[in-house]
């Protein structure tokens, strides 16, 4: 089934729809304040071919907690996830859908930045577009500096960098230490006994993730 063209939704209201992307239809979802929106957060999943999708239940309780704290938050099928058109890229494809929605939510929107966050292969991209674009805060978990070769890049933004301790799906020892040497300090932020998706943690990546954006995002 075609999902339908997304238009913004109001105040207190959920969208999902596609918007036109780089290789195609993108299938988004876009969640609403109550209130007026103190900015737009863009929110990425996981690695497509590992099932990821922006239903992945670490990106909906991040996109949560952002619009519990007063921003818009968006999410984004990349290309050949759900109804977004297209197939696996490697990285490169699925960043550039990543970088359109977010120059189309924030024009349909008029909405300042406020950050963008990710998890795991999306926490990946995160960071590279805080680095490539600019972002006014980070916030990346479970991130897989390998992705990074030796070259893990410090965004010039407020990041928090969120890991659980018992990850078995990443390096995570390796990649605790190589965003702990970075300068200026990351805020990193250790979960201790949590593996990469966090089960049974979700309520505190609700609260590390709020707190953040709401210190850092306007």
């Amino acid at each position: 089934m075609q999902a339908d063209e997304l238009h913004w939704p109001a105040a207190g209201e959920h969208a999902r729809g596609t918007i036109d992307g780089p290789a195609g239809a993108l299938e988004t979802a876009i969640a609403m304040p109550k209130t007026s929106a103190r900015g737009l957060v863009l929110v990425a999943h996981p690695h497509p071919q590992q099932g990821g999708t922006l239903d992945n239940k670490v990106t909906y309780m991040t996109a949560r907690a952002m619009v519990e704290s007063g921003f818009a938050a968006i999410r984004v099928n990349y290309r050949g996830v759900g109804q977004s058109e297209g197939g696996y890229d490697a990285g490169q494809g699925e960043f550039d859908d990543l970088r359109v929605a977010r120059q189309w939510a924030l024009q349909q929107s008029g909405l300042p930045d406020a950050g963008v966050a990710g998890f795991s292969f999306g926490a990946w991209l995160a960071l590279c577009l805080a680095v490539s674009d600019g972002a006014r805060a980070l916030l990346t978990i479970g991130l897989p500096v390998e992705y990074f070769e030796n070259n893990l890049p410090r965004a010039d933004t407020a990041w928090r960098a969120l890991f659980g301790d018992a990850d078995d799906v990443i390096d995570v020892d390796r990649a605790i230490h190589a965003v702990q040497a970075l300068q200026p300090p990351v805020d990193t932020q250790i979960m201790s006994g949590a593996g990469h998706f966090l089960h049974g943690r979700l309520g505190e990546l609700r609260r590390l993730a709020g707190d953040h954006f709401d210190a850092h995002g306007d």
